[in-house]
């Protein structure tokens, strides 16, 4: 194996040792011995206790790096937390592919979050709603005092929506309070300050407040990437036509759509727990993102350009911080975002977008061609085995073999190992 230090077009990672894995990745990020001691053993059950409740264990899933990433001009190993096999695979693959023409391009919106307050029992709307906008200042100086070192930073609260709502039986106003959390998630910064800002609006519309809390759709945050899939590499112009007819299916249908984004989401998820952000946040603000146009629908799309490759694009919201939460106290967390060598929130949900649109490829073309089953088939036939009591020296021996017979069962796993005593 051949590898630059500071590539990560790796060839052969898989087949090397935990420890030969390690000391690559060791290099790559000028990880330190303390960093990988924490790495190999489980979480301290006393930080555990701190950061949930009831605390009784800790449960541990895979981290496993993900190969071959050029994102905006620069090669990265991403480390991925997931059980589901072949997904890290699947992203490295993909990477693979993108990076003949360049890897992935990215572009990060400002890291705006929204805040509402839930205004009712207001009798003149029209009113109450104009004098909310009048108040604005006044209303982002209170919002400010609640973060002063949010606003040193540069963030802060930016601006106010004013949005007029009609259930069956009421109408009611909803203020959305527009924050620069910086690299924060931000949670904790706009829900502080849109609890401080309730006693001035039900001042300033005579109504009351119900609701005061964090928008997980944060459509004002947006991460997108693009990237160029060689054709050739891809099989030709036949198999990229059979690619884009598999995507359009997600286009405009959303049982298709729902498990195709699904497949965005194995990969995003596992940079998300990987680096200790909030996954069910980012896939809430996805998938009411996928829908906003009134139907459910890819968040990515796929077209050719004038030589005939594959363009994959995506676009999603992705509230994700690198500092605050549990990934500035997990261990792994921090390691992982060490591996990365990030700064900044933007630069997570650049590489965020990216796997997200490396993965969605890699399922779309297995499913457009040999079908997804063959690249999962070879890692369940390896659980099949170890279930059936292969040792390490028999597992891949059994799992190739029912592979091949394209019978991958408890039973017949249990007979092959009988047939090599």
């Amino acid at each position: 194996m051949v590898a630059n230090e500071k590539s990560s077009k790796i060839s052969g990672f898989y087949k090397l040792s935990i420890e030969q894995r390690i000391e690559i990745v060791k290099k790559f990020s000028d990880i330190s011995d303390e960093d990988i001691s924490n790495l190999k053993k489980p979480i301290d059950l006393s930080l555990a206790d701190t950061m949930i409740e009831n605390v009784i264990g800790t449960f541990e899933i895979p981290i496993g790096i993900a190969m071959n990433f050029t994102i905006n001009g620069e090669d990265k190993l991403i480390p991925m937390a997931t059980e589901e096999s072949s997904v890290v695979a699947a992203a490295s693959n993909a990477a693979k592919i993108a990076r003949i023409h360049g890897g992935f391009k990215t572009e990060i919106s400002d890291p705006l979050m929204i805040g509402q307050i839930q205004i009712l029992g207001v009798k003149d709307i029209p009113k109450a709603a104009s004098a909310i906008i009048e108040k604005k200042q006044e209303i982002l100086k209170v919002a400010n005092a609640q973060d002063k070192i949010l606003v040193g930073l540069g963030g802060g609260a930016k601006d106010i929506e004013v949005r007029i709502l009609e259930t069956s039986n009421q109408e009611m106003i909803v203020v959305h309070l527009i924050v620069d959390v910086r690299d924060a998630m931000g949670a904790n910064a706009v829900n502080t300050m849109v609890e401080a800002l309730a006693p001035i609006m039900e001042e300033l519309t005579d109504g009351y407040i119900r609701l005061k809390i964090l928008s997980n759709l944060a459509d004002k945050r947006i991460a997108k990437a693009k990237a160029v899939f060689d054709k050739e590499q891809m099989g030709g112009e036949k198999n990229i036509d059979a690619f884009l007819e598999s995507y359009s299916l997600a286009s405009i249908d959303p049982y298709r759509a729902a498990t195709h984004n699904k497949g965005i989401m194995n990969g995003i998820d596992a940079v998300i727990v990987a680096t200790g952000n909030d996954f069910r946040a980012i896939e809430a603000g996805a998938h009411a993102y996928a829908a906003r146009k009134g139907q459910y629908s890819s968040l990515t799309k796929y077209s050719k350009d004038e030589s005939g490759n594959l363009v994959g694009e995506i676009e999603l919201p992705v509230a994700v911080g690198i500092v605050g939460g549990a990934g500035s106290i997990h261990p792994k967390a921090k390691f992982c975002k060490k591996i990365l060598n990030i700064q900044s929130a933007k630069q997570l949900s650049e590489i965020i977008a990216s796997v997200g649109l490396a993965q969605n490829f890699a399922a779309v073309f297995a499913l457009s061609t040999v079908g997804i089953q063959k690249g999962h088939m070879s890692l369940h036939a390896r659980n099949i085995a170890m279930m059936a009591g292969a040792n390490k020296d028999e597992l891949d021996i059994v799992a190739e073999k029912m592979v091949k017979e394209g019978n991958v069962r408890m039973d017949r796993a249990k007979e092959i190992l009988e047939s090599m005593k």
